[in-house]
């Protein structure tokens, strides 16, 4: 007959059970008093200064390569919102923009200082705008996007939920608050076809804006916040409107425009003809046109070449200083087998 245990017989005179383990028990045993046999590396000098030194040979020519990468894209930033303001209404920048009288269109003529390989893909950029703000966040139903009117329950929208007892769609600040500057750029007394199309995530336009779901008293109220949407137009083929949703973590941030299928040259002016509607001017905010390229990275951000230059310098700087440290002052190495895990009989 198997036993659980055998006696013995304590300091106290009473009898004590020790459990004897077999088999599968003894393998759970050793997991739950983690003694099971384990990688436990010793950091001699030699590995650690192997270690430093592999860092920074990975790491610096990989920092060298992105930079270059970052470096090769194109980019021209245009700062248009003050430009496109009139004598007149630079005092009073808010008035300006609020007067729906007053025409809001104006020219601008960028100059392209390198050659521009397409797609070309064009940005807007807003600064001081805070989309990560948490009320501003919840101000939106993403259930309502996908069904329309068949989901009533948009509370979370407010203030923008319904207006004249109507439902909105799409309700919330943020669809309110739709960014409606628009640009046209002539090259040669041509005028470059900008597409509009494939600018938001597939992924967001096949399964969170409905297909059937179509604007609904959306801009009707007596408060505007932004632009207006197309009401024949379902909300999956609105684009403009889902990069618009997709909110910003950051204060400064930039959203896909278009993109312009037409090389550019070195030495080209292009003219944009920009409709300035958006109102930043009540809360500071600056408003940017950008024209890009792109590599293998991706656009222009030259932070990602920088941290792995300076973590693989400071890696080989490291390594150096061990090195010279353990020439100057070798330390003999400990016998191993004295260490806890070697011992014969731990797990037994």
């Amino acid at each position: 007959m198997d036993m659980d245990g055998v006696s013995s017989s304590g300091a106290d005179g009473e009898d004590r059970v020790v459990p004897i383990h077999s088999g599968g028990s003894r393998a759970i045993y050793q997991f739950t008093q983690q003694s099971l046999p384990a990688c436990k590396p010793v950091l001699t000098p030699a590995s650690v200064i192997t270690t430093f030194f592999l860092m920074g040979f990975v790491l610096i020519p990989v920092g060298l390569l992105s930079l270059q990468a970052s470096q090769n894209v194109v980019e021209i930033l245009y700062r248009y919102d003050t430009e496109c303001i009139p004598e007149e209404y630079r005092s009073n920048k808010v008035a300006y923009i609020k007067d729906r009288s007053t025409p809001k269109n104006c020219s601008q003529v960028l100059k392209v200082h390198k050659h521009m390989k397409a797609p070309i893909y064009i940005y807007y950029q807003l600064d001081n705008y805070y989309q990560n703000h948490r009320r501003y966040v919840k101000s939106r139903s993403d259930k309502q996007l996908l069904h329309g009117l068949n989901y009533r329950d948009t509370s979370s929208c407010k203030p923008e939920e319904s207006n004249n007892g109507l439902p909105i769609v799409p309700c919330g600040l943020i669809a309110w608050s739709l960014f409606n500057d628009t640009f046209n750029f002539v090259h040669a007394t041509k005028q470059l076809e900008v597409s509009r199309k494939n600018i938001a995530w597939k992924s967001d336009r096949d399964h969170k804006f409905g297909k059937n779901v179509y604007p609904f008293n959306f801009q009707n109220g007596t408060l505007i916040g932004g632009g207006s949407l197309n009401p024949s137009i379902p909300l999956s083929d609105q684009e403009d409107l889902i990069v618009w949703m997709r909110t910003a973590a950051l204060p400064s941030f930039r959203k896909l425009y278009g993109r312009i299928e037409q090389d550019l040259e070195e030495d080209d002016l292009v003219e944009v003809k920009i409709s300035n509607n958006y109102n930043t001017f009540s809360f500071g905010g600056k408003k940017k046109l950008v024209l890009s390229t792109s590599g293998w990275l991706g656009g222009k951000n030259d932070f990602l070449g920088m941290a792995c230059i300076a973590v693989g310098s400071s890696s080989l700087f490291i390594s150096l200083i061990f090195v010279m440290l353990h020439v100057k002052n070798p330390r003999p190495y400990g016998d191993t087998s004295y260490l806890t895990w070697n011992r014969k009989g731990i797990s037994s």
